[in-house]
């Protein structure tokens, strides 16, 4: 059975949803297509229920620092609340049926199941094939990596996707990977009482961030009773008795759980890229300015290579959408200014290059940072003011090529810093402006006056 429609998606998370619906409402005819819940990691595994884990956590936290601040305190954890809400708020059960019927609002035909392409603008979902006369995009995103570690895959570790469906935490937990979404659970299952360690091959945790934003964040697990172990090779895992047991060099480490969060790999394998001449193999797919990839074929998300993250499936959303829909002056995608943050206690937030980064770029580089403690609001905040602001600038042009903020709102100071960067912002310009006092945002000027010194 074959059909011909205007355009089909092909993964329906944040991004490829957008797409659907953007384009539907324009008045094409769409076939959305996913076998897996509709709306993507974000709402069911990955963003919301993970934050509000954090959430949770850093309330506990607070209720810490009240001793010596503001009087004296008592904090119970109970995990429960927390369970219900990721269930009941957050994910609906795991059950996608709101987010289906709003598609199918949109007026996208939904199909569920695993699409694959099998020539140009053509794609086969479970026997039916549907024919598209504008063309394909494709978002199927990531799914977690799993590391070659001998005897992993005989044991019933976690992934993120199984830490979030939690209603009872363990005593004890192994998390493999320092990386944003290893460091935001260890911290948070640790501030409900697990005994956390982390382990990571790299010689820090955060590793693509700025060495201090590491070293801070570093401190504050160690603070809070979290065993960080970096450089390390991990060479077996077993799990006997319901305990898992990692070697890690000359040493074996038990936990009662273990949680892999190594990194993420593309879904890109089975889609049939080979039969559009593309590599099957390949880790990501190259697109121009306007997210196309070859003619008739779009591709939006993780599976271009330019972050994981849910705002950067949207941003190229947006201008895939308005590039399919032969929109007069489409915007081009710029990565020059691209932000992430790490929601950690404290926050990590950065945006495009880092120190060294810039340096192997070539650029004359300058540097500026101050520790955000050293600040009138750091020093107002007191308990849980660790942070940093540091800018990165391209000395030549007199222009912030990248940023680092670290503290309790390291998240809400990028914003500035992003724009910063995105608009090419002179620092003299910025050097000149106004900063509202006490916030933790004006420690960007102090940083402006280190950059210039």
């Amino acid at each position: 059975m074959s059909n011909e429609v205007d355009v089909i998606v092909i993964g329906l998370g944040p991004g490829g949803e957008s797409v659907a619906t953007e384009l539907a409402q324009a008045g094409l005819e769409v076939v959305g297509i996913d076998k897996h819940l509709v709306g993507g990691e974000c709402p069911y595994y990955g963003c919301v229920p993970t934050k509000m884990m954090i959430r949770a956590a850093d309330l506990l936290q607070e209720g810490r620092r009240i001793s010596g601040m503001a009087g004296d305190s008592t904090v119970t954890a109970d995990w429960a609340p927390v369970a219900q809400r990721i269930t009941d708020e957050a994910t609906d059960h795991w059950d996608d049926t709101v987010a289906v019927e709003r598609l199918e609002d949109a007026g996208v035909r939904f199909v569920r199941g695993h699409g694959r392409l099998v020539g140009p603008r053509e794609v086969e979902v479970d026997g039916e094939t549907f024919v598209a006369r504008r063309g394909v995009l494709l978002n199927t995103g990531t799914e977690p990596g799993v590391p070659p570690i001998a005897g992993l895959d005989e044991t019933p570790y976690w992934t993120n996707r199984d830490a979030v469906k939690l209603e009872q935490l363990p005593g004890s937990l192994i998390v493999i990977g320092g990386g944003a979404i290893g460091a935001e659970l260890a911290q948070a299952f640790a501030r409900f009482g697990v005994r956390v360690t982390v382990l990571e091959v790299a010689e820090r945790i955060l590793a693509p961030e700025e060495p201090e934003a590491s070293a801070i964040v570093t401190k504050a697990f160690a603070d809070e009773g979290i065993q960080v172990l970096t450089g390390v090779t991990i060479e077996s895992v077993k799990h006997t008795d319901g305990q898992f047991s990692v070697e890690v060099g000359d040493q074996v480490l038990a936990a009662e759980k273990l949680l892999v969060a190594a990194g993420r790999r593309t879904n890109l394998g089975d889609i049939g890229l080979d039969t559009v001449g593309l590599d099957p193999q390949a880790r990501s797919l190259d697109t121009d300015e306007h997210m196309q990839v070859s003619d008739g074929l779009w591709a939006i998300g993780d599976i271009t290579g330019k972050g994981a993250f849910t705002h950067m499936s949207m941003y190229q959303a947006s201008i895939a959408a308005k590039a399919i829909l032969d929109v007069t002056d489409a915007p081009a995608a710029d990565y020059r200014a691209v932000p992430r943050v790490t929601f950690t206690d404290p926050e990590v937030g950065s945006v495009g290059m880092t120190e060294e980064q810039a340096r192997d770029d070539g650029l004359d580089v300058r540097v500026g940072c101050v520790d955000l403690a050293s600040s009138s609001r750091g020093w107002i905040h007191k308990s849980g003011n660790a942070g940093l602001v540091k800018l990165v600038e391209d000395a030549a042009a007199g222009v912030l090529v990248g940023a680092t903020a670290v503290g309790p709102s390291g998240g809400e100071i990028l914003s500035a810093l992003t724009v910063a960067v995105h608009a090419r912002v002179p620092t003299s310009t910025l050097a000149s402006m106004i900063y509202a006092y006490p916030t933790f945002h004006r420690a960007i000027e102090d940083a402006l006056k280190d950059l210039a010194s």
